[in-house]
C-alpha cells in the first residue's frame, strides 16, 4: 500500500499542548494509534471552544467527523508534551478539514500529521448542513 502524502499549510489558525499519559501508550511503548485519535479528536474540541463554539452548537448545527487520516512521523512517549496545531482548510458544502501536526515541544521533532474531515448537521434532523455562514466567513473569507 502506498503512504498517505500530503502537504501541510504554511501556518496553523490554532495550537494546543497535552501531555501523553501512560494510557496513551501501548505494548510497544510508544503513543497508541488509537490513543492518537484521542488527542486530535481533544484538539478538535479545543479549536472550536477557540472559535467560540461547542462541537454539539456551532451556529445551531452540531459537527461530526466524516473522515480521518493520520500518519506517523515518529514515537511519542509517556510524559512528553504534545503540540497539536490545527488550520482548516478545504471548505465544501458541508465541512471542512481540519489540517493537523503533533509536534513533540522539547525537540519539536514532529510526530505526526494528518488531516480530519469535519461535517456539520442539522441538530434535530441529524442530517447534514451547509457550514454556517458566519463561521465559513471567518474561517474562509469571501
Amino acid at each position: 500500500m502506498a503512504r498517505v502524502q500530503f502537504e501541510l499549510p504554511a501556518q496553523f489558525l490554532f495550537s494546543t499542548e497535552m501531555q501523553i499519559y501512560i494510557s496513551h501508550v501501548n505494548q510497544g511503548g510508544h503513543l497508541d494509534n488509537a490513543q492518537l485519535l484521542t488527542l486530535v479528536s481533544e484538539a478538535r474540541v479545543r479549536f472550536f471552544k477557540h472559535l467560540g463554539y461547542r462541537e454539539s452548537d456551532v451556529q445551531g448545527h452540531g459537527v461530526v467527523v466524516g473522515d480521518i487520516v493520520a500518519q506517523y512521523k515518529s514515537e511519542g512517549f509517556h510524559g512528553e508534551i504534545m503540540r497539536v496545531e490545527m488550520a482548516p482548510a478545504d471548505p465544501n458544502k458541508y465541512g471542512f478539514d481540519l489540517v493537523f501536526r503533533m509536534t513533540e515541544t522539547a525537540s519539536a521533532r514532529e510526530v505526526a500529521r494528518g488531516k480530519v474531515g469535519v461535517v456539520f448537521v442539522a441538530r434535530g434532523e441529524r442530517k447534514v448542513a451547509a457550514i454556517p455562514e458566519a463561521l465559513r466567513l471567518a474561517l474562509f473569507g469571501a
